[in-house]
């Protein structure tokens, strides 16, 4: 294995707070939160219902609590939520959905996204016989789906049919920063068919901590007794909403140079036979092996220094992020490589 450090491409998750943001952190005007009382935090929430174009948003600690409080919010248990294949908030979320809002889901279209006519396909006709179709969950950038971004035409075009057959809407917009930088809306505009929409700050953005749920006022007060009962209510949460803060504030328009990153690594991954790469449109490169099963390809990595995640048997996913450099990722785009010819 290489001596020097790993290139840990497993997620843009893995990022270190650097010293500005330590700095703004340790420096944090803090109080009790769940009086309403840090400033930071009351602060960090007003900044985001901003730049997303909502009356109100809520601190949470993870994009996890951010979407099942959406869930609860918008539906009974009993009911069905319609989501794209391989969404988050069914395939990474600990079966949270049917455990804590008592929920199921439907998949509308394939590959992630979807359009209108699918999402007629998948609402279920008024019986009682059938769970209830109440809300439908777009993801935006979808993350199996190789980091795509949903278009805003395509997403528009979803919600007037959601909204003609009396569903409400939420975005997973983990990663909405990526895609306001690709399609060239900003993330107000992104975000505003939407009843509620989450973003995350730890994921690209590098802050060590944090989602935000942004929605109405109405939304986010019933969003924050949610909360309180899934045990997010924090007290001096302003040491972490700070890093957060600095992240929304500083960290955003940096993001080009994952995509550039990415970019450049399947580039590289696209010359060797063996596989089959989805070009990515932001910071995900995912790909298909032909010829290896994707633990294999992991293994073999990470002794030539690389760390990656197999999404699937065949299927592995890399990220980039503010951790790694151009010059990092061609580095580890040529032992990935070299682990594939071996």
């Amino acid at each position: 294995m290489s001596s020097e450090p790993m290139i840990d491409l497993r997620s843009d998750t893995v990022t270190r707070p650097g010293r500005a943001m330590r700095e703004a952190m340790a420096n944090a005007a803090v109080g009790d939160d769940v009086y309403g009382e840090d400033p930071s935090v009351t602060e960090l929430e007003r900044r985001t219902a901003d730049v997303l174009g909502k009356e109100s948003a809520l601190f949470v600690p993870s994009g996890t609590m951010g979407n099942q409080i959406a869930l609860l919010v918008h539906t009974r248990p009993g009911d069905e939520v319609i989501i794209g294949e391989g969404a988050h908030v069914a395939f990474y979320e600990s079966g949270a959905g049917a455990a804590l809002a008592g929920v199921q889901f439907a998949i509308a279209g394939s590959g992630g996204l979807f359009d209108a006519h699918a999402l007629s396909l998948a609402v279920k006709p008024l019986a009682d016989y059938h769970p209830r179709s109440s809300l439908v969950c777009l993801e935006n950038t979808h993350n199996r789906a190789g980091g795509r971004v949903f278009p805003q035409a395509q997403v528009e075009s979803v919600l007037t049919r959601a909204r003609e057959v009396g569903l409400a809407a939420h975005l997973d917009g983990a990663r909405l920063w990526h895609a306001a930088l690709v399609g060239g809306l900003n993330e107000a505009e992104l975000a505003r068919p939407f009843d509620t929409v989450s973003v995350c700050f730890s994921k690209g953005l590098g802050a060590p901590v944090g989602s935000a749920l942004a929605g109405n006022r109405d939304a986010i007060a019933r969003a924050r007794r949610f909360r309180k009962m899934l045990g997010g209510g924090m007290r001096q949460a302003g040491v972490l909403a700070a890093g957060a803060l600095f992240a929304l504030e500083n960290q955003r328009e940096r993001l080009t140079l994952d995509h550039a990153a990415a970019a450049e690594l399947a580039r590289i991954l696209d010359a060797q036979s063996s596989v089959r790469v989805v070009p990515p449109e932001t910071n995900i490169v995912s790909f298909t092996l032909t010829a290896l099963d994707a633990q294999s390809l992991v293994q073999r990595a990470r002794a030539l220094g690389v760390l990656i995640n197999a999404t699937g048997p065949h299927s592995v996913r890399a990220v980039t992020h503010l951790d790694v450099t151009l010059e990092q990722v061609k580095r580890a785009g040529e032992r990935l490589c070299r682990a594939l010819r071996e």
